[in-house]
């Protein structure tokens, strides 16, 4: 019944995308681009995402892949400064890892095209956290335009940062919004806080251009506060937050002086990205409800 609900084709997804709009830029590349236009006006940068994931055929893995391409060739042709999100599921990392790998090299070729040719790879649940890591270890092997997500309520995470810094690949850092059992993750907000500050330490002074993703004002004046104590240049490393989310905040980060780059989502599953982000969360939905009521 909820698949049905969230497939794309839906009567639930047609007559209640008002529902997201705040949320996700629109369907089609166009309306990612134009979202990315206001941003960057305001100072703010970008990484586009095209929803879906979780695909287990072929056709769809390279439909979506060359979906990616066409987004980079959008960003090249209009002068949006803008990368782009990849989620590992939605290119074919359920089909074989050889499979998302081999997309994914067809998209860090075109990338290196634009001025911006960085791709991130999102981090997903759990169950394909150690073969997200995998391939893209392989990839970075061979390019260096690409990244990875780490989630700070997992206990692995520490290992993985330090893992990444040795390695000098970039990294975005973000509390984690999967629900995961507590023999591998922690279960309250404030252990997550926690270890979410200890991982940004090492980055902030020992990494390379880390994504410091929160919109948590204990979190951000956490991060402030490490950079303040190490002498941090403002260059070295951006904030990042969710399209649609405390706008005002993102105004007043860039007035500061920071870096601040917005994970900008479009396309036609948008009530899976928010069933799966909000819905599976306690602590997602307040938030979401919450960020619905700033400015």
């Amino acid at each position: 019944m909820i698949e049905h609900l969230l497939s794309p084709d839906s009567p639930f997804q047609r007559r209640f995308f008002f529902i997201a709009r705040r949320f996700v830029a629109g369907e089609l590349i166009g309306d990612a681009v134009e979202a990315v236009t206001r941003l960057n006006q305001s100072g703010i940068t970008a990484s586009l995402d095209f929803l879906g994931e979780d695909v287990t055929d072929r056709e769809t893995a390279t439909r979506t892949t060359e979906t990616y391409l066409a987004m980079l060739d959008a960003i090249g042709s209009s002068g949006i400064r803008s990368n782009i999100s990849v989620k590992l599921t939605a290119i074919g990392l359920l089909i074989g890892d050889d499979v998302a790998l081999r997309n994914l090299e067809r998209i860090l070729e075109r990338a290196r095209a634009n001025p911006d040719p960085f791709v991130r790879i999102d981090m997903e649940g759990s169950a394909v956290t150690q073969r997200t890591l995998e391939v893209f270890e392989h990839a970075f092997a061979e390019h260096e335009n690409v990244g990875i997500v780490l989630q700070a309520l997992l206990k692995r995470t520490p290992a993985d940062v330090e893992r990444a810094i040795g390695l000098r690949a970039r990294v975005r850092l973000c509390k984690g919004a999967y629900k995961e059992p507590p023999s591998i993750a922690l279960a309250s907000m404030d252990d997550i806080r926690a270890q979410y500050l200890r991982l940004a330490e090492p980055l902030l002074t020992r990494g390379v251009y880390p994504g410091i993703a929160t919109h948590d004002r204990r979190l951000i004046a956490g991060v402030k506060e490490i950079v303040r104590q190490h002498g941090i240049a403002h260059d070295r490393f951006e904030f990042q937050m969710l399209y649609g989310c405390f706008p005002e905040l993102q105004r007043r980060i860039v007035a500061d002086g920071y870096n601040i780059r917005v994970y900008v989502p479009f396309g036609t599953h948008w009530a899976g990205y928010f069933y799966r982000r909000v819905a599976e969360r306690r602590e997602n939905a307040l938030f979401a409800l919450s960020s619905i009521f700033s400015k």
